[in-house]
């Protein structure tokens, strides 16, 4: 009888479904590789010792969990997409976790990095303007390499390589070490006082100094903090705006700096913007279109995926003003990392 059916139902190769990732994937693939590896006892050491996590269940203890699994989302269980792909990233590269899982993770990865941010490599960063726009070349047209011929002097230009874990603060004090205008005789803290004082020298309005000092004052104690640039050229004409607009083409390109970036990876970039009334007004009257200039700029960052957020000028100069941006730079910390 068996012969009878030899041929109706051969079997077919199967494909893997392409890795989505969401918070119920990434939580099942974190557990998986935790439990197809790690015996009870050793997880209850593993998890807050080896992967410094915190147990997050009110009125429970670690020694209370039921089971394996149940053990690990007591730690991880309330977390943010963002928070468990960062985890899982981590666990990818673990030296104890077997191949497949290791396969798993990286792929569900890969998936969340796919699914969101900026597509495309960071290259040379240009920031910290405190005077003329700098004339830029294409030393090499093919490689994208740039060149400043004039007005170096006014601009910082960062053309190495972005760390893996995104550009650090540490990164930039390296960088600002062998930098010419970084006196040699200084030591590390030196440095990077030299470094944030440089930064700082680029802002000319209170509320966005006032949002720079809090930043690094805040996190004055971690000089692996992601690094927050001032003054960042997001588009670069070679011609000032009066000169663009008396030319053919007519119109300047919209927004050429952002006031603050921060890159924790290659795709996800957050801008911070401190708006004044210049960008909503001329003089004391406000005219709509520097307002749809604006929202305008803010829908083409978004979809390239940018992350934008605003500030008020007026809001930074209210009572409370560094408690509110304590908690949003620990919520864009805890979203994003």
């Amino acid at each position: 009888m068996a012969e009878y059916f030899d041929g109706w139902f051969r079997p077919t190769e199967v494909n893997p479904l392409p890795a989505v990732a969401s918070k119920r994937t990434l939580t099942a693939a974190i557990c998986n590789a935790l439990i197809d590896r790690y015996t009870r006892a050793a997880l209850e050491s593993v998890l807050p010792e080896e992967l410094r996590l915190e147990w997050r269940r009110e009125g429970a203890e670690p020694g209370q969990a039921e089971t394996k699994r149940d053990l690990i989302t007591g730690y991880i269980e309330d977390w943010s997409i963002a928070q468990l792909a960062s985890l899982a990233q981590r666990l990818s590269t673990y030296a104890d976790l077997y191949k497949l899982n290791q396969e798993q993770l990286a792929s569900l990865v890969d998936a969340y990095e796919q699914g969101d941010g900026v597509q495309g490599r960071t290259k040379n960063l240009i920031f910290a303007s405190t005077g003329p726009k700098p004339d830029l070349v294409l030393r090499d047209a093919v490689s994208n390499d740039i060149e400043v011929v004039a007005n170096g002097d006014t601009c910082l230009i960062y053309d190495q390589p972005l760390p893996d874990g995104g550009l650090k603060f540490s990164d930039l004090v390296a960088w600002w070490a062998a930098h010419p205008s970084c006196p040699s005789d200084l030591d590390d803290p030196g440095v990077a006082r030299h470094l944030y004082q440089r930064l700082a020298a680029s802002l000319a309005s209170p509320p966005e100094l006032l949002l720079f000092r809090t930043y690094y004052a805040r996190f004055k104690d971690n000089p692996n903090v992601i690094a927050l640039v001032p003054q960042v050229y997001l588009h670069y004409d070679p011609l000032d705006q009066r000169t663009r607009r008396a030319s053919v083409n007519g119109a300047p390109l919209a927004r050429q700096r952002m006031d603050f970036l921060m890159l924790f990876s290659d795709r996800k970039r957050v801008v911070i913007e401190v708006d004044g009334k210049q960008h909503y007004a001329v003089g004391e009257t406000a005219t709509p279109r520097l307002y749809s200039e604006m929202v305008a700029e803010d829908r083409r960052l978004k979809i390239a995926g940018y992350q934008v957020f605003r500030f008020g000028g007026y809001e930074l100069g209210q009572p409370g003003a560094e408690t509110m941006l304590n908690e949003f730079f620990d919520e864009v910390h805890a979203r994003m990392s």
